[in-house]
């Protein structure tokens, strides 16, 4: 299938630029608590729609993390940015590890925020039962975001997430980006690569945590490094957004700089 002009939002002007994925459960508004406080002198962020989600709700596709690169890249190619870093959450660092895979000399630096591994998400069959109804459940989503919290979270906060994703996502889209993520294993693909690839996780996410990205993330990227949030679950933009800002950003700065493997812990919303 040929490339998807992706709906996407352009903010700041900086000479890093930088596309940024959603995750699995929300469009492009999922990066709205971060966006008044990033540094928009030093990056240009095109915050984007995939099929299936946002403003691109009604697009036809396969919804898989392969087209979204395509797309990615695609996109990469209409706004003239020969080379570009790549933020993804959830689903979307698995569409920014296949744009790795597919185009790798473009790409500056990887960041995952609570990334999927290229291996996909191996799910216990009562979790994957969970995910696999999400899409004609409402609770199930509820209950996704709970659980990958921590179990903390405000009610409202989680009754709000949960409306978000039915609004913004198409639900035959939706459940078939699940079969993608999850399950397609690409990390031949990327392993040894020497671009360097953070991962940002929360310690109060049980499913894609610290523990699963030594065993991936670490192994597969020469350049890899690790930076967990204490106060953070599945979704630090909502839960920590100050911290992550700070987390991403310090690394995006890099660019140019020797590389090596290294993991550090965010106490707080300062990272201190």
């Amino acid at each position: 299938m040929p490339s998807f002009p992706l709906p996407h939002v352009l903010l700041g002007d900086g000479p890093h630029k930088v596309v940024a994925v959603h995750g699995w459960l929300a469009d492009r508004s999922a990066y709205a608590p971060v966006l008044a406080d990033l540094d928009l002198a030093a990056f240009q962020y095109a915050v984007v729609d995939l099929r299936g989600y946002g403003e691109a709700k009604d697009a036809v596709g396969a919804y898989t993390t392969s087209e979204g690169a395509t797309d990615v890249v695609a996109l990469a190619d209409r706004l003239g940015w020969d080379r570009f870093s790549l933020i993804g959450h959830s689903m979307g660092a698995s569409v920014a590890q296949r744009v790795l895979a597919l185009a790798p000399h473009r790409v500056r630096r990887l960041v995952g925020v609570s990334p999927v591994p290229a291996s996909g998400l191996d799910l216990p069959p009562d979790q994957w039962e969970l995910f696999a109804e999400a899409d004609r459940l409402p609770g199930n989503r509820r209950a996704i975001i709970d659980v990958t919290t921590g179990g903390i979270r405000p009610a409202a906060w989680l009754d709000r997430m949960m409306e978000r994703s039915l609004v913004v996502s198409d639900a035959k889209a939706f459940r078939a980006w699940l079969d993608s993520w999850a399950r397609e294993d690409f990390h031949d693909r990327v392993d040894g690569s020497t671009v360097p690839a953070l991962a940002v996780v929360g310690a109060l996410d049980p499913a894609l945590g610290a523990e699963l990205m030594r065993r991936t993330w670490l192994r597969w990227y020469a350049r890899a490094e690790l930076v967990e949030l204490a106060e953070a679950g599945h979704y630090a933009m909502d839960e920590t957004p100050l911290a992550l800002i700070r987390a991403v950003e310090d690394f995006l700065r890099k660019d140019g700089e020797g590389g090596g493997s290294g993991e550090s812990s965010a106490r707080g919303e300062d990272g201190e």
